[in-house]
């Protein structure tokens, strides 16, 4: 895979500040055969971002490496800054390589609050992003807030990889949801693996509950409905969520657990816990983002959980000091091949071979 030198140049930059989110995209460059862009991205004293670019980028195809750091509103501000400076010093393109959406959760409207994800997916084109590289969105529609070109690629491969190769009984496995909010993925890894799957709903509420909605507090006052004091808006009645049931049967099984995220492990842990009971005698989970923010690594080294596999979409080294339960499945591949691919004007089809909608 030689470069297309023809086409203008390509040149690689992180607009991270700290050093431990520079590892993927030297991983990235070495793969592509290019050194990394010269760049100087500091915070000043009073906390003001500065970039300073230190190379010509006139007619050349910038991609902005940006792994999302702790200090995530301040990685937001390096990317959208050294994207400006690259469109006002006449960039021919500008690709910014988000292997981890932020705020990507924060999608829906709830009530009184806002859509982040639209409002950040605007300021970065209104920077003057005109692609996007990220990595299994936390809902793919998200793609549909950019007024550019998105390439939502996939970690799953990597994981299923990992399950085939790793997991040395995976044919006695079972592939968990720990919410039926996430039985597509199960699915679609279910299905891959010719394994069964099982859904956990019930009480235990999970991060994207209706709890968190204020749906449930009653209004004060018995409201009519202002047509006629004799007619009453039907109002939706309250969910009551059943006690833990599993469906499915992981007795004597490996469990595998699979997400797209994994942040707060609460959620995970009542999983783990309740399929223990359920009678399966191992537990691993899947997922591509490990966040694993305050003191998830610690809850995860108390835990019945056997392991933890996370990609490096984000960097987890201090995590993975706190708990060695935590393993990384490096995913650099796939992102230098799609630079590649859209530097040289090649198909993108490739790299989603087999993707399906619900995929």
């Amino acid at each position: 895979t030689e470069m297309n030198h023809t086409k203008g140049g390509l040149l690689i930059f992180t607009a991270n500040s700290h050093p431990s989110s520079r590892e993927l995209s030297k991983r990235i460059a070495e793969r592509l055969g290019v050194e990394l862009g010269k760049v100087q991205v500091y915070q000043e004293d009073n906390r003001e971002t500065r970039v300073q670019i230190q190379e010509s980028v006139r007619g050349k195809d910038v991609f902005i490496i940006q792994t999302m750091s702790k200090d995530v509103n301040t990685t937001i501000m390096e990317l959208l800054i050294m994207v400006y400076a690259c469109r006002t010093s006449c960039a021919r393109s500008i690709t910014g390589v988000l292997p981890y959406f932020p705020y990507s959760k924060q999608c829906k409207m709830r009530k009184r609050g806002s859509i982040v994800t639209k409002l950040l997916a605007s300021m970065m084109c209104k920077a003057g992003l005109s692609h996007l590289i990220t990595m299994d969105l936390h809902q793919k529609e998200i793609q549909g807030f950019f007024n550019i070109p998105v390439d939502n690629l996939r970690a799953s491969p990597f994981l299923l990889q990992y399950i085939q190769e790793e997991i040395p009984d995976y044919r006695n496995a079972v592939i968990v949801a720990k919410s039926p909010a996430s039985a597509k993925r199960a699915q679609s890894f279910a299905e891959r693996l010719r394994l069964g799957i099982a859904v956990i709903h019930g009480e235990a509420q999970d991060a994207e509950s209706d709890l968190v909605d204020g749906r449930h507090s009653p209004p004060t006052v018995k409201t009519t409905g202002a047509i006629h004091p004799s007619m009453e808006i039907p109002l939706l009645i309250p969910k009551e969520k059943p006690p833990i049931t599993v469906v499915g049967d992981v007795g004597g099984r490996i469990a595998i657990i699979v997400d797209d995220i994994i942040d707060d492990v609460d959620s995970f842990l009542a999983a783990a816990e309740t399929l223990k009971e359920r009678g399966a005698y191992k537990i691993f989970i899947m997922a591509t983002h490990g966040i694993l923010s305050s003191d998830a690594p610690r809850l995860i080294e108390e835990s019945p959980i056997h392991q933890v596999v996370v990609t490096n979409t984000i960097p987890h080294e201090l995590q993975k000091l706190q708990c060695p339960k935590i393993q990384t499945v490096d995913i650099s591949m796939i992102l230098s091949e799609a630079i590649r691919r859209i530097h040289n004007g090649e198909s993108m089809s490739y790299l989603f071979a087999n993707i399906g909608v619900d995929d």
